[in-house]
């Protein structure tokens, strides 16, 4: 893994990681930003222009790749490179919840 994506992404925005997490699955953007909006309660609301810009910037990155187009919508999917960002970000966010409580993981 180049050390200039782990300077993108790690750590990642909220929106990009759960972007990067509904992807794990195959998912267009509008079915992403109602997935995160379920995941969290409703409170984290994606709007297009954030949503769309950051699968553009993915796609690029060789994060997420395009699948195909359902009824005039991207599928994309995450890519190993994206697995192997998520993964590092989970373990950054068990280590902060670890060391901010105790004997609580």
């Amino acid at each position: 893994m180049e050390e200039r994506i782990k300077r993108i992404y790690i750590p990642m925005t909220e929106t990009g990681f759960y972007i990067l997490y509904c992807l794990q699955q195959s998912q267009h953007g509008y079915g992403i930003s109602q997935q995160v909006k379920d995941l969290t309660a409703g409170e984290v609301i994606i709007s297009p222009g954030t949503m769309y810009g950051t699968l553009s910037k993915m796609e690029r990155d060789g994060l997420i790749s395009f699948i195909r187009e359902e009824e005039k919508r991207k599928l994309y999917c995450m890519t190993e490179l994206g697995r192997q960002i998520l993964d590092i970000e989970i373990k950054r966010i068990e280590r902060l919840y670890k060391n901010t409580h105790p004997g609580k993981l």
